[in-house]
């Protein structure tokens, strides 16, 4: 994973040019285009940080990792099934119009 760590980093130092550049030439689409290059080279190192926390955790406590997953689907599980709505929600008296 050190190439998407290296791209961050190319990516981040060519938008701090690109923003500099437009700040030099008053050039506000370049400027924010620098800003966006930037941050999506921050991102993409921060991303690839994370990945490398997880998998190195996963390792060395696999029995904890499929635990918080286990965990994490079950809450999700359960969200799902209190926010699905069911036709018997409905009121009592649109039930019985026909």
């Amino acid at each position: 994973m050190e190439t998407t760590k290296e791209e961050g980093t190319i990516r981040e130092k060519a938008g701090d040019i690109q923003q500099a550049a437009g700040d030099l030439l008053g050039d506000v689409g370049a400027q924010v285009s620098g800003t966006a290059n930037e941050l999506s080279g921050k991102a993409q190192q921060l991303y690839d940080d994370f990945t490398d926390v997880v998998r190195e955790s996963t390792a060395e406590r696999p029995f904890a990792a499929l635990a918080i997953a286990a965990g994490v689907g079950f809450v999700l599980g359960a969200l799902h099934a209190a926010t699905r709505s069911r036709p018997n929600d409905a009121p009592h008296d649109l039930r019985n119009r026909r």
